[in-house]
């Protein structure tokens, strides 16, 4: 082959090299990013900066401004239309319920002081705190919680019909909630047990049943039976129909599917 020959094959070589190189760049080439921006109608609501136990009196470091989206704010969030003034008004207030970090603060889970005990702000309308005395073998041994669910137990002496002295038990209430241990009104987070020290449950009751407590503390002894989390919707109150007799005296009747079974003198 010819010099002159051979230099044009290579110059063609290098320039179909080059070719190929730039096509492959070409069809390699990255798509440019589209950005699209959405404007988001939102506002400044006035969120927990930390957790915020129940019972807990708070200031201004529990709080912070967090951008929210108003189309998903309600009337009870406070938002910062509302002015300062509004968050100043919380400071000094009780939580009445615990605020998780992040959690929008509403003005009714936060309570004024002077307007009741942190029990009584967590007590349903028309229901009762009754407490009861307990000990570690009438209590599960200090296993029961504040909110866990119990069925109440009475235990006494009664006279047979032949005169010979004997235990009897009756479930008195079942499935009543449990608002406190002692002075514990909230489960600490990893406590799996209650104080040692307590020897007082306070129980959520009806006023019925509050008077029900009361007269069978005087009778014998009150033990709790905790009952699963499972059936603890199950059969709330005393729906197995105990109750106390409209009757004059101090008497108590259980009644046990609408039949009359035994019936308990103080005196």
């Amino acid at each position: 082959m010819k010099k002159a020959q051979l230099i044009g094959v290579t110059i063609a070589g290098i320039a179909g090299l080059a070719a190929f190189v730039m096509m492959k760049g070409l069809v390699n080439k990255p798509q440019p990013t589209k950005q699209v921006t959405v404007q988001v109608n939102s506002t400044e609501v006035l969120v927990a900066r930390v957790d915020i136990p129940l019972g807990e009196i708070v200031n201004d470091g529990h709080f912070r401004w967090q951008t929210w989206p108003k189309d998903a704010t309600t009337a009870n969030f406070i938002t910062k239309s509302k002015g300062m003034a509004a968050q100043r008004d919380l400071v000094g207030r009780i939580a009445r319920a615990p605020f998780m970090a992040g959690e929008p603060i509403t003005d009714h889970k936060l309570i004024k002081p002077g307007s009741g005990g942190v029990l009584a702000a967590i007590l349903p309308s028309g229901m009762r705190a009754i407490s009861t005395k307990i000990k570690e073998e009438t209590a599960v041994g200090r296993l029961i919680l504040p909110n866990d669910h119990v069925d109440v137990i009475l235990i006494r002496r009664m006279r047979s019909k032949t005169g010979q002295e004997q235990h009897v038990s009756d479930t008195l209430l079942t499935n009543v909630r449990v608002l406190a241990i002692g002075q514990q009104i909230e489960t600490k987070e990893g406590k799996k047990s209650s104080d040692g020290a307590a020897g007082t449950a306070t129980l959520e009751l009806t006023p019925r049943q509050a008077e029900l407590l009361a007269l069978a503390t005087l009778m014998g002894d009150i033990t709790l039976s905790l009952r699963s989390v499972a059936d603890a919707g199950d059969g709330a109150g005393p729906t197995n129909g105990t109750d106390i007799t409209e009757e004059r005296g101090t008497s108590i009747r259980v009644l046990r599917y609408g039949t009359r079974s035994r019936a308990y003198g103080v005196n």
